[in-house]
């Protein structure tokens, strides 16, 4: 049996930087692992969940498009999401990467701590 994991330190998880989930696809589980790992390993992301393959139909320039994709869900505070979401358009190969977020209703409060503690600014 491991050992429990440390608590994280308590925070602030009020508005300002409140828990994002956003979403996203890759087009391969290579380009989706990249991209999961770069987020979570440079604090943009606390935590990538990755599911599929599955299938994708959308239109792109008047015609419509079969894919297999990768989901990605990416858990981060809402302060970070402008440089989460400019890392994740660097990474992605596509032109226009799904990149949707949405702020949960209500959360575990350890939870959204722990994202907010784990994708806090370095200090200078």
């Amino acid at each position: 049996m491991s050992a429990p994991l440390p608590r994280p330190e308590p925070v602030e998880t009020g508005r300002p930087d409140g828990v994002l989930v956003v979403h996203a696809n890759a087009p391969d589980e290579a380009c989706a692992q990249a991209i999961a790992q770069a987020l979570v390993s440079e604090g943009l992301a606390a935590c990538v969940n990755m599911a599929g393959p599955m299938q994708s139909v959308y239109r792109w320039r008047g015609e419509v498009v079969n894919a297999t994709e990768v989901a990605l869900v990416i858990k981060t505070a809402a302060s970070r999401f402008p440089e989460m979401a400019a890392r994740l358009k660097a990474l992605h190969p596509h032109e226009v990467p799904e990149i949707i977020a949405v702020r949960p209703a209500m959360a575990l409060p350890a939870y959204a701590a722990w994202v907010v503690a784990e994708t806090r600014r370095p200090r200078a």
